[in-house]
């Protein structure tokens, strides 16, 4: 059996590639916006499935966080875009995003008691690394439209919040 962070990479690393745009050309706003809503209902989703399966109550705490906060964010984006008449699009990366999310959740659900939680919190460490990364890499310096430009930018102490979070929960779970 692979060790667990081992999955978390191999479930995680194509959306490195994809999200690059290894897999596609610049994205365009209205496909930036879709990349956004994609990732933020995937942490929604994710945390959900959290809150249906763990008992650790610190787990519970930081899932609600992710629920509460990647609403706001979503119903943030949902105005912005309208403000400015962006559709969100489709795109190759919107897609691996469900797909990988996919697979995650699939594995997650295979897991009970500290072997979920291990994961899921594992699972939050990678993906708010990656979508940091993503974000200040390829969604800010592509935006075109400066509202939407500004946004991303003052979403990113959210994220790296919930990453410094996700990183405590791990070493407290007994992570490295």
């Amino acid at each position: 059996m692979k060790p667990l962070f081992h999955v978390v990479l191999a479930l995680t690393a194509p959306m490195f590639l994809v999200a690059s745009g290894a897999a596609q050309t610049t994205p365009t706003d209205p496909q930036i916006v879709g990349i956004v809503v994609a990732a933020n209902q995937i942490d929604i989703d994710s945390a959900k499935l959290a809150l249906s399966k763990t008992h650790n109550q610190q787990v519970k705490e930081f899932a609600q966080q992710m629920v509460t906060d990647h609403s706001a964010l979503q119903k943030s984006v949902s105005q912005l875009g309208a403000k400015l008449h962006v559709t969100p699009a489709d795109s190759h990366t919107s897609a691996a995003l469900k797909k990988q999310a996919a697979d995650t959740t699939a594995h997650l659900e295979t897991l009970q008691g500290a072997a979920f939680d291990k994961a899921y919190i594992d699972n939050e460490v990678g993906y708010h690394q990656a979508v940091i990364k993503e974000v200040s890499t390829v969604l800010i310096p592509n935006a075109q439209n400066a509202e939407l430009k500004s946004a991303l930018t003052g979403a990113a102490p959210l994220f790296q919040g919930h990453l410094e979070h996700a990183q405590h929960l791990k070493t407290s779970l007994g992570g490295k």
